[in-house]
């Protein structure tokens, strides 16, 4: 469950669809729902690129397969052109080096194109609160497969900040992780803004990708 505190009060969305209808009826229901604002829809990676600066939204709703280009292989250059942007990957269908390539790329999370309404808006709220969009079986699955850098180690955080990495593999929310760490809520958040800061990551999926793929924790800890 995501938590009020942790979710912005208005999550402003661009929407990029190729498919006009889609993406204009899909917009006009997030409309609808409390704290969501679309600030607009594009057709096209280069439009997306533009939007972004002139829009500056807090949540990108990508389709995977674009008319000039896949959405996945274009989330490194719109998070340069706007890093705090969290990204949320939808498609018919992605196979697994798709969803590897979203993961290294800094994606909050994927959703199906046949996901209800009611999935979608939740979705939208864990990753604006910055939540791991992806079941911890699909994790187990597809991080033992990110390429490893060796940026940083398991000695650039702290023995609790591991913890909580390690619990993000699990998909478990603050609340979650307070109650079996112990430690109030506030606490854990301060502690996952600490080890954000010291990945350079913008989201718990981003920094659960960086810890395993610069081997903080072992792809056999994420289960």
């Amino acid at each position: 469950m995501v938590e009020a505190a942790d979710v912005p009060p208005d999550v402003r969305i661009l929407v990029v669809d190729d498919h006009e209808m889609f993406a204009s009826s899909l917009a006009l229901a997030l409309d609808h729902e409390q704290g969501l604002h679309v600030v607009g829809t594009a057709a096209t990676l280069s439009q997306a690129r533009k939007m972004l600066i002139s829009l500056g939204p807090d949540l990108l709703l990508i389709d995977h397969r674009l008319p000039d280009g896949f959405g996945a292989a274009a989330l490194p250059e719109f998070k340069r052109r706007c890093p705090a942007v969290r990204v949320v990957l939808m498609s018919a269908a992605v196979d697994d080096a798709a969803l590897v390539s979203a993961i290294e790329n800094g994606a909050s999370g994927f959703l199906s194109k046949s996901a209800s309404m009611d999935e979608l808006v939740a979705a939208l709220r864990a990753a604006a609160a910055g939540e791991v969009l992806v079941s911890p079986a699909l994790l187990a699955r597809l991080l033992p497969r990110l390429r490893r850098d060796g940026r940083h180690s398991r000695a650039d955080l702290t023995p609790r900040e591991v913890e909580i990495v390690e619990a993000f593999a699990r998909g478990l929310t603050n609340n979650d992780i307070a109650a079996e760490l112990g430690i109030s809520v506030n606490t854990v958040r301060n502690h996952v803004q600490n080890l954000l800061a010291k990945l350079g990551v913008h989201s718990k999926l981003e920094a659960l990708a960086v810890a395993v793929r610069e081997g903080i924790i072992a792809p056999a800890e994420v289960r």
